[in-house]
């Protein structure tokens, strides 16, 4: 049975809007005895217009219930201003919840932001103690681990700078060196790993990954970057204005945070404001037909549109289409263009179909991005229009695919080659 180390029951935070205890005594006096005269706020600066709303009450949180067990390895996704952040801080103890209750068996080594917690004169070396000591950590405890938190720094040589001098990619370094080798049970990062370099924040997800199974580590993650998410999340949770919306698996709490529960839609009407280029004297489309009522197309099958052009020139007018196909997040799968150069008069509008072959597409959920363009001199394209990520669809596993073996897309791609074909020799 898995042991509980983290348990929030029903908490919710409220924030007073407005500033309260911004000034001296002498100005909370003075507006005070402005409001209850009816007059203007003696206090407020020239030129600000705003309507005071101090005391007007917002909502962060509302109703949050959240269990955690040891080891396990959560990421927290959510549009800015979700509450992801809020809810770090409460679970950190910097702030208390304004209704319900958080238990934690262990301790906290948290990162919310870039260096926190260190102290901008003091070395590096010094604030690893320091970091330690807050931590609970006799000085014994980090003579043991203090070679190994520099190592995997790479800051040796600045070691004993002070810190105000590092960069923001070593500050960043030095504070998850710290946080990832002090004894703490719980881990919680918050978009951090954002600063750092490439082959470091591979080198920490790596670590924490290692942390959360050989030694029972609890992780707690915040990013906007899904495919660290992906890389090191067993389970996520989607927040939105506060509220919980998705805790599960982590791919359809991903596709839920980017869009994919809003409505399906088979036939698509494109408007002006659909269109990345100025509707000018070109060929545009004026509609699409995905052919497929239920937006769902089995694993194998070819995809088939049918879009309606209209040229807007007098003239005529020459020009080809290309489909583009992406995942969620926004990684180009395949793209697809026709062979022979489409010729409209004037004026003309008319129907076409078209057939995309997506075969070996695996299942999940993708987007398509539609392009009118022509080729100019030196074989340069020009596109005509351009109507980015305008429709949607749902790959569907069938018996036939990967021989029922469950697909992680972010491991073996997008797509699928079938069996291999072994032979003794």
């Amino acid at each position: 049975m898995s042991e509980e180390i983290l348990k929030i029951e029903r908490v919710s935070k409220k924030y007073k809007l407005g500033m309260i205890g911004g000034t001296t005594l002498r100005d909370e006096l003075q507006r005070k005895r402005a409001a209850r005269k009816g007059l203007e706020d003696p206090t407020k600066q020239i030129g600000d217009k705003s309507i005071g709303r101090t005391g007007e009450e917002f909502l962060a949180l509302e109703d949050i219930n959240i269990t955690v067990n040891k080891g396990e390895r959560v990421g927290i996704i959510g549009h800015n201003g979700a509450g992801k952040s809020t809810l770090l801080k409460l679970i950190c103890r910097i702030t208390a919840p304004t209704e319900g209750s958080i238990e934690m068996n262990g301790r906290i080594a948290s990162m919310l932001e870039v260096g926190t917690g260190f102290h901008p004169e003091l070395s590096g070396r010094e604030n690893i103690y320091m970091n330690g000591a807050i931590l609970g950590m006799t000085k014994a405890e980090i003579d043991k681990k203090i070679e190994d938190i520099i190592d995997f720094s790479e800051c040796r040589q600045f070691i004993d700078t002070p810190v105000k001098r590092y960069s923001s990619g070593m500050y960043v370094k030095l504070a998850f060196s710290v946080a990832a080798h002090l004894d703490s049970e719980i881990m919680i990062m918050d978009e951090v790993l954002a600063v750092g370099d490439m082959a470091f924040q591979k080198k920490c997800i790596e670590k924490m990954s290692k942390v959360s199974k050989d030694e029972g580590r609890t992780v707690l993650y915040v990013s906007h970057n899904m495919n660290t998410i992906r890389q090191l999340c067993e389970r996520v949770i989607v927040l939105s204005h506060g509220h919980i919306i998705y805790n599960g698996d982590v791919e359809t709490g991903i596709n839920i945070y980017l869009g994919r529960d809003r409505d399906y839609v088979n036939k698509i009407a494109v408007t002006d404001e659909m269109r990345e280029l100025e509707a000018g004297k070109n060929p545009t489309i004026e509609s699409i037909d995905l052919n497929n009522e239920e937006g769902i197309s089995p694993y194998g099958d070819k995809l088939r549109f049918s879009l309606e052009i209209k040229n807007r020139s007098a003239e005529s007018f020459p020009f080809l289409v290309r489909i583009i196909m992406k995942t969620l997040s926004g990684t180009i799968v395949t793209m697809s263009c026709n062979e022979d150069t489409i010729l409209m008069a004037g004026g003309e509008i008319r129907t076409f179909d078209v057939e995309m072959d997506t075969s070996n597409v695996v299942p999940g959920q993708y987007t398509f991005t539609f392009v009118l363009y022509e080729v100019g001199e030196m074989n340069a394209d020009r596109n005509l229009e351009v109507l980015r990520d305008i429709a949607g669809i749902t790959v569907k596993a069938s018996p036939e695919f990967n021989h029922g073996m469950s697909w992680n897309s972010s491991w073996w791609g997008s797509f699928t080659n079938g069996a291999l074909k072994i032979t003794e020799v």
